[in-house]
């Protein structure tokens, strides 16, 4: 095997190794830097990752995970599936820093997820009328405002599909995530939509071939649909539903999240409606609201945001902010104890600095107690 495709059968060997679990698994990536030295290292870990179960040296000495491995990888060469391993660049950056993220993602067709702007629109399976008739005006009037926009949704019956089919028909690039491996789709109904979006966008998972769309995968799923945009949007939702579960991860990604209003009496309105009343989405009406809202296609908003990074590290912050605001400038994102090993300030001081810079507007806390310069 060559070096990154080496790493690739360690990632998801790791991933079915039993009771590490997402988390675990981000955790020891995130410790080591790479899967093969997880395995290779599995006795020393212990000593090197603090409070990590000690079972974790009898867990990865699991040859069937080894044997799972090795049928995915020729499962990827044998159907040209693409993946993207969670120390390379071309991983998806929104998605990298949150705690549940996976160590890789699998793709088919033409799947970039490092652009600019990217925005998923998700609902209920039931849609009505008034909620495919949105998705159609909102993508068609998104193009002329934002046309290098993506749109990210579950392939699913409803809302998703007719997201999926107006960015098709307005030549925008769009990525279903799916709840199972690329060696299928689901709902085979949804088959050809899936077929012509390899040409424009395509496909994205966690999962490896052979894994079925259980109903808790679609959770798992909702929060790669999440993590990996700008911003959600919720066209139609009862009062339960995947959408709202998609929401609700977007705002502890600390991602903008945006609803749809809908009438009283709508059932398909109610979790829209509910969301916009406890504040945990922002009323949408159209797509220029929305374009205004998150800031996009404003050059001079841009611009802006720059000139204030730039200009002396704000020359009103103290020595230890600076320091803290240089070292985010430069390494992108930080969880908070890699922040005060580096600038060596400590862990109960930093915390105080890291509050104080958070309510001047210069960072943000992002999930998993990792911070974020705001440009």
């Amino acid at each position: 095997m060559k070096d990154r495709e080496e790493e690739c059968y360690y990632c998801i060997a790791l991933t079915k190794v039993p009771h590490i679990g997402i988390r675990g698994a981000k955790r020891l990536y995130d410790s080591i830097g790479n899967a093969k030295d997880i395995f290779k290292f599995r006795k020393e870990l212990p000593d090197k990752i603090p409070d990590l179960n000690k079972k974790i040296t009898e867990w990865l000495d699991c040859p069937e995970a080894f044997s799972i491995a090795e049928k995915e990888i020729k499962f990827i060469s044998d159907k040209h599936i693409q993946y993207y391993l969670l120390n390379e660049e071309d991983f998806p950056c929104r998605f990298k820093d949150c705690d549940d993220s996976p160590i890789i993602l699998f793709s088919k067709g033409n799947v970039k997820l490092n652009v600019p702007h990217v925005l998923n629109i998700v609902g209920t399976r039931r849609a009505t009328d008034y909620g495919k008739q949105f998705c159609n005006t909102f993508v068609r009037e998104l193009k002329t405002l934002c046309p290098d926009v993506t749109i990210v949704s579950g392939l699913a019956y409803g809302i998703d599909i007719s997201a999926h089919r107006a960015a098709l028909e307005n030549d925008i690039s769009t990525i279903g995530v799916l709840a199972h491996g690329l060696d299928r789709i689901y709902p085979s109904l949804h088959r050809n939509t899936a077929i012509k979006m390899l040409e424009r966008g395509g496909l994205l998972t966690e999962f490896i071939s052979g894994t079925n769309p259980d109903a808790f995968n679609f959770v798992s799923r909702n929060r790669i649909i999440a993590g990996i945009s700008d911003a959600t949007i919720v066209v139609e939702s009862a009062s339960k539903g995947g959408s709202l579960i998609t929401a609700d991860i977007s705002e502890s990604y600390h991602r903008d999240c945006f609803a749809v209003p809908g009438r009283n009496s709508d059932e398909y309105s109610i979790g829209c409606n509910r969301l916009i009343r406890d504040n945990k989405a922002a009323i949408l009406c159209n797509a220029e609201d929305f374009v205004k809202a998150v800031g996009w296609n404003d050059p001079s908003k841009e611009k802006k945001k720059i000139k204030i990074v730039q200009r002396d590290f704000f020359p009103s912050l103290c020595e230890e902010e600076q320091l803290i605001v240089k070292l985010l400038d430069e390494r992108g994102n930080l969880q908070i104890n890699i922040l005060a090993v580096e600038t060596n300030i400590p862990i109960y001081r930093i915390s105080s600095y890291l509050f104080e810079l958070e309510m001047k507007g210069v960072i943000r806390t992002l999930a998993g107690g990792v911070y974020q310069l705001l440009r």
